[in-house]
């Protein structure tokens, strides 16, 4: 295998040196969120200028002593695809706040591709074929078998050559100026804690579920929680949404009926069913006015509906940006989202300026972009 596998601060000598040199480098992560109960950055691949390949393994050793430095220097590019999520969790797990980004899912989308996944565009500018085989592998088991690290390593294999041919494009079509700004918007996501709400509003069904039986759910929300936590297992891998709203809605009294309700692990019933079982009959002994149900929904952003002026006036402005977005042969969400058109009909600004503050328009937005918009507010 063409990689070097280091699980050792003291076996980064080499990837150190090649990271000393300013030349750009092609970085990427893998997590372990579909597997486990607690998403954590495991694995960090580098394909350095030279061509080597390189894979650090986070959980052994702390790879912010290897990356910080070069990472958080705004003057070495970064190379990577779809970033977003990577630079949340390298800023969660290990305090790198990354600069020098160069983004080739974002680049393609300013070019208009209208497929922008890593492997679609490999194949179609470099006639690379990824393999798909481990798409949904567990990156927190140890060892790794060296075709798994392979495949991990292939994620950053060709990314110099892509963002070249990328680069090409964005210049000769007068768009480079855009995607580094949208490169340094990028750069400064951050993690953000999610909000706790009742687990309940998270499952599609319970809507169509009686209030004893939403309080049900959310018992049985919990019991499946606490196993996978105490597993370190994703929660759907325990038992699936659909089991527990089957569970509830057939009401097994003993572990044996538990254990043939539909998609039910036979095991988890024997050995945690009592438990679950203990909590609906809690429920069941409630009286009327003890069980909760669901939450009301959210009123959205307290700005209400808008009126129908302002909805008349996002029409002509989306008229606007769905033309412009034609002419220049991208999405009409990358050229402006949808939500940032009615934040502007809202607050109706008629500057440039206004614009760029009404809806956080970036300056190569303004430009495309803004003088229509404008001509269709001084209306």
């Amino acid at each position: 295998m063409s990689f070097r596998y280091i699980d050792r601060e003291h076996e980064a000598a080499p990837l150190t040196a090649a990271l000393a040199s300013g030349e750009p480098f092609a970085l990427d992560c893998e997590a372990a969120g579909f597997h486990r109960y607690t998403d954590r950055l495991c694995l960090v691949q580098v394909t350095s200028a030279d061509g080597t390949d390189f894979i650090l393994d986070a959980l052994a050793f702390d790879v912010a002593s290897v990356l910080r430095g070069p990472l958080e220097d705004p003057d070495v590019p970064v190379l990577m695809h779809g970033a977003d999520y990577d630079l949340r969790l390298l800023d969660r797990d290990v305090g790198i706040s990354l600069r020098g980004l160069v983004d080739t899912q974002v680049a393609a989308s300013l070019l208009g591709e209208s497929a922008l996944g890593l492997a679609a565009l490999l194949e179609k500018h470099l006639d690379v074929r990824l393999s798909k085989k481990y798409q949904r592998a567990d990156w927190a088991k140890r060892p790794l078998p060296d075709d798994m690290l392979d495949y991990a390593a292939s994620d950053t294999r060709y990314l110099h050559d892509l963002v070249g041919r990328l680069q090409e494009q964005l210049e000769s079509s007068g768009r480079s100026a855009w995607a580094e700004e949208e490169y340094r918007t990028l750069e400064e996501v951050r993690w953000e804690e999610t909000p706790s709400d009742d687990p309940v509003v998270r499952v599609k069904a319970a809507r169509d579920l009686t209030p004893r039986q939403v309080a049900m759910l959310r018992e049985a929300l919990e019991w499946r929680d606490g196993i996978a936590r105490a597993q370190d297992r994703a929660p759907f891998r325990i038992a699936s949404d659909q089991v527990l709203i089957e569970i509830l809605t057939r009401r097994p009294h003993t572990t044996s009926e538990l254990g043939r309700t539909k998609g039910m692990n036979g095991r988890l019933a024997r050995e945690f069913g009592a438990d679950l079982l203990a909590r609906l009959a809690s429920v069941d002994a409630l009286d009327d006015g003890e069980v909760v149900g669901l939450p009301p929904r959210p009123r959205g952003n307290g700005l209400g509906r808008p009126t129908p002026e302002v909805e008349e006036l996002n029409d002509r402005l989306k008229r606007v940006r769905n033309q412009r977005a034609a002419d220049l042969g991208i999405d009409r969400g990358t050229l402006l989202p949808n939500a940032a058109l009615l934040e502007i009909a809202r607050a109706a600004p008629r500057s440039s300026a206004g614009l760029a503050a009404a809806a956080g328009l970036r300056q190569w937005q303004v430009e495309v972009l803004g003088p229509g918009l404008l001509e269709v507010l001084g209306d």
